[in-house]
């Protein structure tokens, strides 16, 4: 059962903890190993276990000799011996189930043995003992719980703050309202401005695609017109090897070059022309690429701009998510701030309630223990009246006790007068039964003697 409930400790480490946690002042002085071993004092025990509900319960030591003085109660001088012992019995036997012992009794108080009383103080020891721990974590429980509060508060306070930040962002101030509104028509005519040059750009994009397919074909018509020029001489120089005799089909055939010649010169004069509208075309085109890329360095300057103002969009955006965020832990901290003030509101009426009552229970003991007072002060006067009597009857009894010593001494002499007496009665009693026993043998030898004779 030790193992299973709690150790029983020596007589040393018991006197070492009593005198440090539960007694004070000239009780944990005087209190020694001697009180509890071989045989324990009753009276120290049953101090010990006054302060013990002292410290536990607030119960004061003088109230254990408080007697309740009612109409029915006959004689109740009698009844202030045994009320402390009486008190104190009730309490304990109360208060040490809590410690795992339930066979408290009277022998425990008033005739203590020692192993009895080291399991009873060693249980009370280990209860102590769980009892502080306790009070350690409910402090630092308590501790947390104030600082968690101071927190609560300072996040109360932030995020006021940045709500009041929120809103001196999201609200523009009168004097730049003007400038904003002209900066959102500048930013939506440029944004429509962009969007046509884009679609100019994308045109003329298309149209110089086209005229470069052109110029791609046409000069894949000269290169194929140059090898028929080419091609044109070879057999002009083979036919002038053959030509020998006709001079008429020379003249003929001359006179279809010089023709031949005459379209060729043409279509290259046409394609000369043709080249130097491309040209011109071509020069227009690269003073379009330059005005397009100076239009693109703009489309890139407002896309930045767009861009910055997408991240600030998408700050605010974050800055919004933010502070629903910080709304809804604002709505679960101001739930639970709910919680703990009813909490609180709770406890604080209970404890009014609770301070109602005991200053209640206060008055009714003031006015139970000034009656009380009064009771014993009358008491204290039969008492005294008491005292006065049992002193004259302490007199009285002290004269019968000389007398008697006299009256034993006269006795003792008159005693040992008899005891004399008697010694010398018997001895001479003695002498005559001899002397008796002396003459019946001499009757019985006369007798015997006589008898013979006759």
């Amino acid at each position: 059962m030790t193992d299973n409930t709690f150790p029983v400790y020596n007589a040393d480490a018991i006197v070492n903890f009593y005198r440090t946690e539960v007694l004070t002042g000239q009780e944990s002085k005087h209190f020694t190993k001697g009180d509890l071993a071989p045989v324990p004092k009753p009276e120290t025990v049953q101090t010990l276990y006054m302060r013990v509900l002292h410290l536990l319960y607030r119960f004061r030591p003088e109230c254990h000799s408080l007697v309740p003085i009612l109409e029915n109660i006959q004689c109740p001088v009698y009844h202030e011996g045994a009320t402390a012992i009486m008190s104190v019995y009730t309490r304990m036997r109360q208060f040490l189930p809590m410690c795992l012992l339930y066979d408290f009794s009277l022998n425990d108080l008033l005739a203590p043995k020692k192993q009895r009383t080291l399991t009873i103080l060693s249980a009370i020891m280990n209860f102590l003992h769980f009892r502080k721990q306790r009070m350690e974590i409910f402090l630092e429980k308590q501790a947390k719980f104030r600082a968690d509060m101071d927190k609560l508060q300072t996040f109360t306070k932030g995020n006021r703050e940045a709500e009041k930040k929120i809103e001196m962002l999201r609200t523009i101030p009168p004097e730049q309202q003007a400038e904003a509104d002209e900066l959102a028509a500048a930013l939506s005519e440029l944004h429509s401005t962009t969007m046509h040059e884009y679609q100019e750009v994308n045109a003329k994009n298309d149209s110089i695609a086209e005229w470069k397919t052109k110029i791609a074909e046409k000069t894949q018509k000269l290169a194929q017109v140059k090898v028929d020029l080419s091609s044109l001489k070879e057999e002009i120089s083979k036919l002038k090897s053959q030509i020998v005799e006709s001079p008429e089909e020379l003249k003929s055939q001359m006179e279809k070059m010089r023709e031949n010649v005459k379209n060729i010169k043409n279509s290259i004069e046409e394609t000369d022309e043709r080249v130097v509208e491309l040209q011109n075309m071509v020069q227009a085109v690269t003073h379009t690429e330059a005005e397009i890329q100076q239009m693109y360095s703009l489309l890139q300057d407002l896309e930045s701009s767009m861009n910055n103002t997408k991240q600030r969009q998408e700050e605010d955006q974050e800055l919004m998510a933010q502070c629903e965020k910080k709304q809804k832990e604002l709505k679960n901290l101001c739930i639970e701030e709910g919680q703990l003030k009813r909490a609180l509101g709770m406890k604080l009426d209970k404890e009014c309630k609770q301070n109602i009552r005991r200053q209640k229970k206060r008055e009714m003991k003031e006015q139970h223990v000034q009656e009380v007072l009064g009771q014993c002060n009358q008491i204290h006067q039969k008492r005294e009246e008491m005292a006065d009597k049992i002193e004259e009857i302490s007199g009285e009894t002290q004269q019968l006790k000389a007398k008697i010593k006299s009256l034993r001494d006269v006795c003792s002499k008159e005693t040992e007068k008899a005891q004399a007496l008697y010694d010398t009665l018997s001895t001479s009693m003695d002498e005559l039964h001899k002397r008796i026993e002396t003459h019946i043998t001499d009757l019985k030898l006369n007798v015997t003697k006589v008898s013979a004779d006759f």
